[in-house]
Order: structure tokens, then C-alpha cells, then sequence
């Protein structure tokens, strides 16, 4: 028989069975216990340990096998210890997850009416299982597709939401791997011109008890349990392993389109809570390595990210999961890149945020992940840290959000910072010396407003939640043209679309990565609602049968133009505006350059950008103001007339022999 190792953890294939290994510094035994199609439980004890790895061959260990573990060791919380072999365990290594939760006392290790002492109650019944899946996939040539930075355009997505209500897509694969992948979907996509998906949580996540009592559902997905195994909800072929190959397949397809897939990863926390939470996996088998504790009071969890728990990435035995997540995904799931979800507290060691910390550090030096897209989601509950991340990465730019959404609103104020964030953020990258493309930018996210209610909305409308409208952010820096909520009024109808294409133009003319949230290039809407986690129903859901035409047409216009025109795409900053070699000029609508009071006038809220790259110019001019202003055109570098490329206003024109060109309040229009 084969002999046993102790890599790689978790359970792989070999002659007569699998080897199993199981990572803890703190167990006394290990069970692997494999499971009949009738429920019954055949446990083996791995009888081989090399320093902290149980280790052994099971014999009768097969693709489609389900199974757990069991870990015996000391029952002491107050010392972080939770072993509790009444529960069955999910390996954290599994590639596959099958089966729901039975919520009740079961799947907890502790006496929930008395959380020092350990509850014996068998949890078997009532949990999933971890599943041994088929890896072996016929990848027909493909690749990563290395997309670079300069050239992304990012579309932020659901899976399921994507294509559960299209109509062109087959009704037994919407809302899933399969769904997204059909021509009908992808269609869309490359009809519109991004160039990369980024899907919402696609591990293996948990729908917790919380939302279960009250009707609701995890939609988002931001309740992790396992690193490995795709979500198995979004498989129409089988959740026994079969979601390994449909995730594969849906890859392929996005590929073979010239999409990319960007992965939002949540290796912050896991569903598995404080003290009070369920042991599912990760507290019952080592819960020192894998979760911060609070110093001098173990049996409570340190917690930055508002969940109940953190992962431990001080300790290698966490980090190695996280990095072996990471490279399974690149190396056998073919993905292009990943989002980390509240990155920040990944690169906390000893509380504080640190630029080298050991997570960044491995990445960096990872021959398999250091050329792979990572993006971070740079802030967490204790610390925002835009900005502040290696010069190898790109960030989440929420300063992008916050200052786009102040000035088109016509906040007094606003225009210095637009143009820092038009211009790429150069306030925030340019003196560590990182590039424009550092900066992902973004104006609406799936947390949050969609652009439909950004403008729409003043208040936020969150009633279905069950929470009496008191979750969710209640500053959205919104507008909604004088009345909340839809309405037949042209005018404001007129405002709010004029002020869609304003936010999508500028955007997708920004220096940076601009990524858009999946739908809002059809104008959906979540009825107000800016927390919407927990729908996973029409709430949520596109829909497709009030898709905006036109604003999908202007949509579709505004990637061109930027893809049209290097000098909206640069990679490195540009010299400073009055510079000899400058490739960006700052203007006044009088064409003339801006002196220091103009930038502390307060009603000053118009601006031309003149952007060159070689032979290659583009005119920005942008109006937040609430009248029409006359912008005289500066000269066209290189000589001719300047031309329309691209404007929010319909009814915009551009005369070539003409020297001003009026622009109407709260619009934009691109010359080229």
C-alpha cells in the first residue's frame, strides 16, 4: 500500500484509498469518518503523526465519498481550547461541500445556555460534507488571460443574480456556474465591452441560523467555510463534486470570450463567529492556529472585521491555508486574480497594519500568485488603509466614491478632489510612487446603492431586511432630483438619467481600473434598498424585462471611447499640469489655467482636463454646476478641431469651427 504523507493536508487520491492529513497542534486523536449514502459513519483514526499533521491511508476513499473529521483533545475555552469530537468536522482543505445545516444545539460545541461547558450532542445529522471531487478536467489549452491593468475594464457580479430572471437563458441553469456561462450571458458582457468579471463570493459559504429564522437568505456571500470548494448552491449538475467541473467549465467559457475572473475572496473571517458561534470546521481543530484570540482572555476572539472572528495570519499554519487556497484556484481553477474582502485585517500581525507583513510578503514573493491580479478592499472595522498597500497591488478606491458622488451632486468644495480622482489619485499613489492603475475606481459596489437608487434615493430603504431600517449606511452622499423614489416627472427623470451617464462616463474616463457594478448599466434598481445581503429574490436580482437601452447604449459607447484612446489609459502619471512635457493640462472653462483661489472657490464647479499620450488627446469638460456654462475650447494639441466623442447630455453638439461650446448643468461632455 501506498505510504502515508503529511502533504499535501487534506484528502488526495492514491492506490486502494487516500492519503488524509490533517494540520493540529493541539489534538490528541484525529477521526476520518467516511459516510454511506444511507448516513452511516465508518471512522478510521489517523495513526501517523509528523510534528503537528495527522497523517494515514484510508482504504475505500473515492471520488463522490463524503466524509468529516473528528478531533479529540482538551475541552478548556478559557485557554482557547475547543476540541469536542461530538462534532463533525469540515476539512478545510475540501474541494468539495455537500448538504445544509440543521441549525440547532448540535452544531454547537459549547451548552448554549452555558457556553463554558461542552455540549455532547452528535452533530453528524445536522451538518454537510466534506466531499472528495473528480480534479482531473480537460482544460483544451486554456490559460490565464493576462489582461493587463492599463487595458481591465471590471464588472462587479452575482452569479446567481446575473441570469436567475434572463429570459434567454435556460430556465434549469439560471442562477448558476452553468448560467453564467451560457452564450446568452456572455453575450451581454462582451456586447458591452468589459473585459473581466468580478464574481461575489463563490466559496463555500454558510447560511447562517440568524437569517433562517427570519425568512431571509445569505445572498452575497460573505460567510466563508470553505477555501477550496466551490459554492455548491450555484451548481445545476450536482453538488457531490459536480460544482468543481461546472466551476471549471464556466471558466473555460468566460476564457474562450477574452473575459477574465476576478474572485472576491473572504480569508478574513469564516462563518463560524465568536465564542457563541457553531463549531463547524476550524475551532474544533485547531482554534489557537487558525483565529486570533484576545490576549490574556482566549476563550473570547479578536475580531477586525465585524463578524466575530479573525483569521490568524500571524500564525503559518493560517497563512499556509490561505496561500494554498490561493494557488489551487490560479493553478487547477484557472483564475485570474482575486478582490480580498476587508484585506486590511490580512496584513495585521500584531494588531496594527503592516505594508510587510508576512501575507503580503509570501505573495510577493509566490512564484504561482506574485503575477496574478490582487486587489484589495484596503479598509477593515479597525482602519482604513487606501493607499497603503505594495505598489504590486491595486485597491478598492472608496475616496474615488466619496469625492465623484460629492461633486456631481454639486456639493461646493468637491472640485479639487474630482480631478485628484479623474486624474487617477495621484493625491494618493503618486508620492510612494505607485501607479494610476493602483487604483481601482468604482462609484457603486454591491454594498451600498446601485447608480439607479444613488439616484433615486436620499433615504435608504431597507424594511425588508427585518431590521427596522436601521442596517445599512444612512450617508450615501445620494440624490434623487427632488423626489424620492420613481416618478413620472420628465424633468427629474431627465436629471436622474443625465446623471447616470455622468457617473458611468466619468468613470469609465477615469485614469485607473474602473469597475461597475453589474447592472447598473441597465439601470437596476434595489428599490432603495443599500444593505441588500440578505435578499436573494427579485430584491436582488436583474431584471431584465426593464432593462434601460439607453443607458446600456451609452454604456457600451463609453468602454469603447476609453478603449479607443490611450490617453485616457495611462500607466504612469503624467508630468505636473504647466510642465513643458506635460500630457495633462487642469483648466478653467475660460481655457485658462487655475490660480489658488479659484480652487477654494466654493461655487467653482467646472473644469476642462486635456489629456495627451502621444498622438492621441482627449478634452474632458465637466459641469456640476446648476446653470449652463459656457466653456471656451482650449487648442487641440496637434493642431484641427476638436470633435464629440462622447457626452451625458443627448442633445449635445460640437460645431468644428466653433471656439466655445456651452454644456448644460450637471453634464459632461468628451472631446476627441
Amino acid at each position: 500500500m501506498t505510504s502515508s504523507t503529511r502533504n499535501p493536508l487534506g484528502v488526495t487520491l492514491v492506490e486502494g484509498g487516500a492519503n488524509v492529513a490533517v494540520f493540529s497542534s493541539t489534538a490528541e486523536r484525529i477521526e476520518f469518518c467516511r459516510f454511506d449514502d444511507d448516513g452511516t459513519e465508518h471512522r478510521t483514526e489517523l495513526t501517523n503523526r509528523t510534528g503537528y499533521t495527522f497523517h494515514d491511508v484510508v482504504p475505500d476513499v473515492t471520488v463522490g465519498t463524503r466524509y468529516g473529521f473528528r478531533v479529540h483533545g482538551a475541552w478548556d475555552p478559557a485557554n482557547g481550547l475547543r476540541h469536542n469530537p461530538a462534532k463533525l468536522l469540515l476539512d478545510p482543505y475540501a474541494t468539495a461541500i455537500d448538504g445544509s445545516y440543521a441549525w440547532g444545539q448540535e452544531l454547537f460545541g459549547h451548552d448554549m445556555d452555558d457556553p463554558e461547558q461542552i455540549d455532547e450532542s452528535d452533530s453528524a445529522a445536522a451538518m454537510p460534507r466534506s466531499v472528495v471531487a473528480d480534479r482531473s478536467f480537460d482544460w483544451e489549452g486554456d490559460t490565464r488571460l493576462e489582461t493587463p491593468f492599463a487595458d481591465t475594464v471590471v464588472y462587479e457580479v452575482h452569479v446567481k443574480g446575473f441570469t436567475k430572471q434572463h429570459p434567454d437563458v435556460p430556465e434549469e441553469i439560471r442562477g448558476t456556474y452553468a448560467g453564467l456561462a451560457h452564450p446568452a450571458a456572455i453575450k451581454h458582457l462582451t456586447d458591452l465591452g468589459i473585459t473581466a468579471v468580478e464574481l461575489l463570493p463563490t466559496h463555500q459559504f454558510v447560511q447562517d441560523s440568524t437569517l433562517a429564522d427570519k425568512g431571509l437568505r445569505n445572498y452575497w456571500g460573505y460567510n466563508s467555510i470553505g477555501f477550496f470548494a466551490p459554492h455548491d448552491e450555484y451548481s445545476s449538475s450536482g453538488t457531490a463534486g459536480q460544482q468543481v467541473a461546472e466551476f471549471k467549465e464556466m471558466v473555460k467559457a468566460l476564457h474562450a470570450a477574452g473575459l477574465e475572473v476576478i474572485m472576491d475572496v473572504v480569508y478574513n473571517h469564516t462563518a463560524e463567529g465568536n465564542h457563541m458561534g457553531p463549531t463547524l470546521s476550524f475551532k474544533g481543530i485547531d482554534n489557537q492556529s487558525y483565529y486570533r484570540l484576545v490576549e490574556g482572555d482566549e476563550a473570547n476572539y479578536f475580531d477586525t472585521t465585524g463578524t466575530g472572528n479573525s483569521l490568524n495570519v500571524s500564525h503559518p499554519t493560517a497563512l499556509g491555508l490561505i496561500t494554498d487556497s490561493l494557488r489551487y484556484w490560479v493553478e487547477e481553477m484557472h483564475v485570474d486574480g482575486f478582490r480580498f474582502d476587508l484585506a486590511t485585517t490580512l496584513t495585521r500581525q500584531d494588531g496594527e497594519a503592516e505594508k510587510h507583513s508576512a501575507f503580503l510578503d509570501i505573495i510577493h514573493q509566490d512564484p504561482v500568485l506574485r503575477d496574478v491580479k490582487m486587489i484589495a478592499e484596503p479598509w477593515d472595522t479597525a482602519g482604513y488603509q487606501v493607499g497603503g498597500f505594495p505598489a504590486d497591488w491595486s485597491e478598492w478606491n472608496g475616496k474615488y466614491r466619496d469625492d465623484l458622488r460629492a461633486f456631481w451632486r454639486g456639493d461646493e468644495g468637491t472640485l479639487g478632489d474630482a480631478v485628484q480622482r479623474v486624474l487617477g489619485s495621484p493625491d494618493v499613489y503618486e508620492g510612494s510612487r505607485r501607479s494610476p492603475l493602483c487604483s481601482v475606481d468604482f462609484v457603486t459596489a454591491h454594498d451600498g446603492f446601485t447608480l439607479a437608487d444613488l439616484t433615486m434615493y436620499v433615504e435608504k430603504h431597507n424594511e425588508a431586511n427585518g431590521e427596522d431600517n436601521n442596517d445599512g449606511e444612512s450617508d450615501n452622499t445620494s440624490f434623487n432630483g427632488g423626489i424620492e423614489g420613481p416618478t413620472d416627472d420628465e424633468s427629474v427623470n431627465d436629471y436622474r438619467n443625465r446623471q447616470r451617464r455622468n457617473f458611468l462616463g466619468t468613470l469609465l474616463l477615469s485614469a485607473g481600473v474602473p469597475m461597475i457594478l453589474g447592472g447598473d448599466e441597465i439601470a437596476r434598481s434595489q428599490g432603495g434598498n443599500n444593505n441588500a445581503y440578505c435578499q436573494d429574490d427579485e430584491i436582488s436580482w436583474f431584471d431584465w424585462e426593464r432593462a434601460d437601452e439607453d443607458l446600456l447604449a451609452f454604456t457600451t459607447a463609453a468602454i469603447a471611447f476609453r478603449k479607443a484612446h490611450t490617453a485616457l489609459r495611462p500607466r504612469w502619471y503624467r508630468t505636473a499640469p504647466g510642465d513643458s512635457a506635460s500630457t495633462v493640462s487642469v483648466l478653467r472653462a475660460d481655457a485658462n489655467g487655475f490660480e489658488d483661489g479659484d480652487w477654494t472657490d466654493g461655487g467653482n464647479r467646472a473644469v476642462i482636463l486635456v489629456l495627451t499620450e502621444g498622438d492621441d488627446s482627449v478634452a474632458l469638460l465637466l459641469n456640476a454646476s446648476e446653470t449652463t456654462v459656457e466653456f471656451t475650447l482650449p487648442e487641440r494639441p496637434g493642431g484641427g478641431s476638436w470633435s464629440l466623442g462622447l457626452s451625458s447630455d443627448p442633445d449635445q453638439a460640437v460645431d468644428g469651427d466653433a471656439t466655445t461650446l456651452l454644456v448644460r448643468d450637471a453634464s459632461f461632455t468628451a472631446l476627441q
